[in-house]
């Protein structure tokens, strides 16, 4: 796995220092990216004690070495450094860092990534154009595809049809094909995460499912289409089901997925049932992408309290799912300069 030290004024380099620190860690193969100093300083918040050799990145050029190391990015200086607050440098360093572990994966040389908590407002001092991370993904390797964003907990997945756009858009952005892509594409996901033929609800739009178009036509003209088409293909899918009842019917078990149309429709359930075990998965890149589903915290940031679990949780579901899909064995050489610079601005989000 690789793994990039998130926003170093928030609770993210601690999470690191104690993930790596943890029990379930010590014999794993992890190339740790960021700024060493950080690391150090998370360690210290943090009340561990680490032993990683350190490297340059130009070293990776030469091979892997075996087990457990930190390449030295030398990126976000701790002196002067503020907890607890946005900045440009520690929003740098977040782009660097996660633009060089998705080059490590890209490259052949990790089956997964993951990311300790970014902060946008951070990224976007930085690098004005950053919208999310789908956007930054899709620039940093080329891709032709984008993935999507998916939320994990042990009972449930929630995946989105939108993401990162204004509330006001929503509507305007659903169509038919868009959502069947995204019942393929969570149908898919789940089975390559070792879940066979996985049952979806899907989400209503509007409250009451449209309640027979009073509250609006897209339930009616779009959403159940699209689920029409897709039980069609002989995927499991039944809806639209009224947002509010939805996320019940799954923890009961008649769901192993939750489709929403929008961010927070699935967000604020999936935090509200599993806050300190929550999962954003980041798929459709031949490799995983995970990450807590909380945030910087800063509020914490620097005093030893962020909880592990969410953190634990991902690297958990990384490496499992790295098991089932390895993508290491082709690696192809890193060209010099790899971990430089992050991307282009062309960082638009896929929305």
């Amino acid at each position: 796995m690789a793994l990039a030290i998130g926003d170093a004024g928030g609770v993210g380099p601690e999470l690191a220092a104690k993930l790596l620190a943890h029990d379930e860690m010590k014999d794993r193969d992890v190339i740790v990216v960021g700024d060493a100093r950080v690391l150090r300083m998370g360690a210290r918040h943090a009340g561990v004690d680490l032993d990683l050799p350190v490297i340059a990145a130009d070293r990776l050029g030469k091979g892997l070495p075996a087990g457990r190391v930190m390449v030295d990015l030398a990126n976000c200086p701790v002196e002067g450094l503020r907890l607890g607050a946005s900045s440009a440098e520690a929003g740098a360093a977040s782009l660097q860092n996660f633009a060089a572990v998705l080059r490590l994966a890209q490259a052949g040389l990790a089956d997964a990534v993951m990311f300790t908590p970014f902060n946008k407002h951070s990224m976007r001092l930085a690098r004005p154009a950053y919208v999310d991370e789908i956007g930054f993904i899709d620039a940093t390797l080329g891709a032709s595809r984008s993935g999507r964003e998916f939320n994990v907990l042990d009972e449930v997945w929630n995946a989105r049809v939108t993401s990162h756009i204004p509330l006001r858009d929503v509507a305007s952005r659903l169509s038919v094909e868009r959502i069947l892509d995204s019942i393929r594409l969570t149908t898919e996901v789940m089975e390559g995460a070792g879940k066979a033929a996985p049952r979806i609800g899907v989400a209503a739009l509007n409250p009451h499912a449209g309640d027979g178009r009073n509250f609006g036509d897209e339930d009616e003209d779009i959403i159940a289409p699209a689920v029409e088409r897709a039980a069609a293909e002989g995927l499991k899918v039944a809806g639209p089901i009224p947002s509010d009842t939805v996320f019940v019917r799954a923890t009961r078990g008649e769901f192993d997925a939750v489709l929403t149309m929008y961010h927070d429709q699935g967000q604020i359930a999936m935090k509200l049932m599993g806050f300190d075990r929550g999962v954003t998965l980041i798929a459709g890149y031949g490799f995983p992408i995970v990450t807590p589903a909380h945030g910087t915290a800063f509020d914490i940031a620097g005093q030893g309290k962020a909880d592990l679990g969410a953190t634990l949780a991902a690297a958990r579901l990384g490496f499992d799912l790295a098991k089932l899909n390895p993508v290491r064995g082709e690696q192809r050489p890193l060209q010099a300069g790899w971990a430089a610079q992050p991307v282009g601005a062309s960082t638009l989000a896929a929305g």
